[in-house]
Order: structure tokens, then sequence, then C-alpha cells
């Protein structure tokens, strides 16, 4: 099957979306595939060679301008795509209706959290108009699709969470060195945020409950991961409140997530919805993540961020608005090393079982497949 990607979110850029969209393509007919991608630097050329599928940069962001337009068609009229994919339902869905009439090729969208807080915050309407010309529209949980099912039709949604790599993050990962790296004993109690450094994340809320989670356990350290907006706001509230025992150290390439995880105890992201509903959590990939490494998680109640976690189980769901909630479920982890141990065993079979990349790479195939075969129906050739 002959793909055509369109998406704004690829590597070399650091992020969930992009690692999701990276997977997908690494796994469902590359050799056979060609992405329309942002950016054109050095970076880019070094990360384009080592792929399976070709990727055409377009010099800047990937929005649906009359300038991409012309370069999708152009790539469309060499590649011959049998079906076209957007990396996102919104803004990109602006492009399927000239996409479809000069292409006449089935069409299928992503959507993750954005499309589900313009639905939140009262922009239904918005993402209604920008897929009504997509056969498909993917979802990552059961929070976007209730939010997406009204405006886009159930009838066209289909499940496509974010997968887990299994075989990368593991438990007997060695995370020795980057807690070195970060000047954190080897034999102290980590508590950790692997994310973008943004408000909706919560690592505010994490410094928040921070002071209450030393007392309780004064040889603890709380590790932020990442880069990002935050950062400098995060720093100065570390510094100014004496913070002990808190680094931020920046992000961590991808192929180095793995030893991130592994050198935490506990996973700590306490993200929050904002924006009237417009800023909110689709999923969260880097629950699943940590859990796959062996580690606990605590999670913020936000969007789909509930679904990534067993609450109770492998983990505990807190309002990431109340730094005592956090300290709570904290202070609950690090006190019981045999309760965390198991939790971390029943994170791992549950993601393995649920997760894995190979069930998800499956089931977009499958999507696929499923568009090309409903255009030819409607094909009155």
């Amino acid at each position: 099957m002959r793909v055509l990607w369109v998406s704004n979110d690829l590597p070399p850029r650091h992020g969930g979306i992009e690692q999701f969209v990276a997977n997908l393509l690494e796994r469902v007919h590359p050799d056979s595939t060609v992405v329309v991608g942002p950016g054109r630097t050095q970076d880019h050329v070094v990360y384009d060679a080592a792929q399976p599928y070709r990727i055409v940069r377009c010099g800047g962001a990937v929005l649906p301008t009359p300038r991409l337009r012309r370069l999708v068609l152009s790539v469309a009229a060499r590649h011959r795509p049998d079906v076209v994919v957007l990396g996102a339902s919104w803004p990109l869905g602006a492009l399927a209706p000239s996409l479809r009439r000069h292409l006449g090729t089935p069409i299928v969208a992503l959507s993750h959290g954005l499309e589900a807080g313009l639905v939140t915050a009262g922009a239904g309407g918005v993402l209604g108009r920008a897929t009504r010309d997509v056969d498909i529209v993917t979802t990552i949980s059961d929070f976007t699709e209730r939010a997406l099912a009204d405006h886009v039709g159930a009838a066209r949604l289909r499940r496509l969470a974010p997968g887990v790599d299994v075989e990368r993050f593991h438990p007997d990962v060695d995370g020795s060195r980057l807690r070195t790296s970060w000047g954190v004993p080897l034999d102290a109690p980590v508590v950790g945020c692997v994310s973008r450094l943004v408000p909706r994340k919560g690592q505010d809320a994490l410094l928040a409950a921070w002071p209450r989670i030393q007392r309780s356990h004064p040889e603890a350290w709380l590790v932020l991961v990442g880069d990002g907006p935050s950062g400098r706001s995060l720093r100065r509230r570390v510094r100014r409140g004496g913070l002990r025992h808190v680094v931020i150290p920046g992000s961590v390439p991808w192929d180095r997530l793995p030893e991130a995880h592994a050198a935490l105890d506990v996973f700590a992201m306490p993200c929050r919805s904002r924006l009237g509903g417009l800023d909110v959590e689709g999923l969260g990939i880097v629950y699943l993540e940590a859990q796959a490494s062996g580690v606990p998680v605590v999670a913020g109640r936000s969007g789909g961020a509930p679904e990534a976690v067993r609450d109770g189980v492998s983990g505990t769901v807190v309002d990431g608005r109340r730094p005592g909630q956090i300290a709570d479920a904290v202070i609950g982890w690090l006190d019981d090393p045999v309760t965390r141990a198991a939790a971390g065993d029943a994170g791992r079979r549950w993601v393995c079982r649920n997760w894995e990349w190979s069930v998800i790479a499956e089931e977009f195939t499958d999507i696929l497949a499923e568009a090309v075969r409903r255009a030819g129906d409607r094909d009155p050739r």
C-alpha cells in the first residue's frame, strides 16, 4: 500500500506526538511511504537518512497553507498514494477538501488531545468543519472519543492509542549513569517527571508538594527531566524556595529515555486541564513508558490521563491542582517499597498486554485497509 503522510509532528523534534507518529511510520508500510514534514536543517537531514521511508521537508511548519497544499499535491503526483494520512485532524483537516478533489484518495486523520480540547472549549464546530472531508478520524482514549463523537460522527471514529516499545522500556534498563550525571546518589529514592516543561504537565505542583514530601522522606530527590517554556520559572522557584534535592537537568536524547525512567522510583506527572479545557491531556504516553519500566506513576485527572494508569494497582490518580493530594500519593509509594515493586510488576504486565506497539501497528494497518476498501466501494467505476 502506498501511503502519503502529512505531519507537523515528526522527529528529530522531541514530544509524545512525534514519537507516536514515528513509531507508526516505522511499523506500517515504511517501504512504500512518503512523509511531508516540517523543517530542513542538518539535524533533519541526518535523521531522515536513517529512516526506511522517504521524508520531504517543507522548510517550515506544516500548516494548511496554499504553499503546503501545492507541495503535497506535487509529492502525491509522483508517489500516487492509495491513502493519505494527516498527522493531526486539526488544523491539517483543512487540506482534505483539496486533496480529495485532486487525488480522489481516502484520507485518514489522527487526533490527539488538542482536538478534544477544542470541543471542551466550545469550538467543536471548528473541528467538525475541519474533518468533514476525512474518511476516518482516530482517537487515543475514551475521553477523546466521547469529545469528538458528536462533531465528527461516531461512525467515522476508530481507536488508535499510542503504544510502547516494551523491549526498550524495561525494568532491567540501567539508569545509574543518568543518576550520576544528575548528581543524585545511587541509593536515594527518586521521584521524577519526564516530560515537556509546560504548565499543563504539573511540574510546578510537584514543586509545591515537595517540601511536605521531603519532611517525610528527607533523603528523597526530585528530578524534572525535559525542556520547555516553564523551565526558567521552575528553576527560579527552586532557588527562591530553597528547595533541597531538586534537579532540573534539561532533556535527554530519545535513545536514553528508557534510562531516564529506569532511574526513577516513582514517576509523577500531576497534569491538569487549563484554558477552559482547551489545554488538556489526551492520554499521556509517558505514564505507559514508566509502567513498562516497572515504575509506579502518579497521574493527574486531566482528559484521558486516568486511562493510562490502573488507579490503586500500578499508580495513583490525583487532582493536579491540589499539592496535598500529590504529596500524599508520592509519600504513599515511597513509604512502602514492597507495594511499590508489586505495582511496578502489575503496570509492566498491563502495558505489555494492552499497549505494545505491535498491537497498535496492526490496528493502524487495519484502519488504512478499511479506508481504502471503503473508497473502492464508493468508486462508481
